[in-house]
């Protein structure tokens, strides 16, 4: 079994995806240097807090190369929460920092009228008409659970989105690179399944 790279660059509770993948059945690692993420079968980008801020970091540690080496290669990739955020070219949180620009479209605050942040368990909406390998053999109703105040745009990456306000973006999957705007590893059984569905397509 082939290494999973958590990309360590020093923000956030990264050891939850950590042992949460290895609960899934990987040999999922924190990795803190290209080095040592040499092989990767797999490469999880977990974040929270601000974009900027997780933006700085991800770059001074040199990980934002391996994340967009990954992606360029076809290795399994997962964005997760703030990481998610990460892949687009940029958010309305801070407007002077560029993103990966991996995903089409941008980060935009949560629409008026709603609390801010989504900090609750919700509903998974599947797009029907973007079957996604992510969401093999999930439960219906799928609850997980969102702790974010901003989230991307709607375009035809989206597999599945939650109702809070408006239909928000929760989850992506283009060819290699699945995203989720949740935290799957705070998600019971159905956070379990999407990161059981990764474990399986990295190997």
């Amino acid at each position: 079994m082939g290494l999973i790279a958590v990309l360590d660059y020093g923000i956030g509770n990264l050891r939850s995806a950590e042992k949460a993948l290895q609960k899934a059945g990987g040999d999922a690692r924190l990795v803190g240097t290209a080095e040592e993420a040499e092989g990767a079968i797999g490469v999880v980008l977990p974040g929270v807090g601000a974009f900027g801020r997780c933006m700085a970091e991800l770059r001074a540690s040199g990980l934002h190369k391996v994340a967009l080496d990954a992606v360029e290669r076809g290795t399994p990739f997962m964005g997760i929460c703030v990481g998610m955020q990460m892949l687009y070219a940029g958010s309305e949180e801070d407007p002077g920092v560029s993103g990966l620009g991996i995903l089409e479209g941008k980060i935009r605050l949560l629409p008026e009228g709603v609390k801010r942040p989504q900090m609750q368990w919700n509903i998974l909406q599947r797009v029907a008409a973007r079957p996604a390998q992510m969401l093999d053999g999930l439960v219906d109703p799928a609850w997980v659970y969102f702790v974010h105040s901003y989230a991307a745009e709607l375009t035809n990456d989206v597999v599945a989105t939650c109702d809070y306000g408006a239909d928000l973006v929760a989850a992506v999957e283009r060819d290699n690179v699945w995203a989720t705007q949740f935290h799957p590893e705070k998600s019971g059984r159905a956070g379990m399944s999407i990161l059981e569905n990764f474990v399986r397509r990295c190997q």
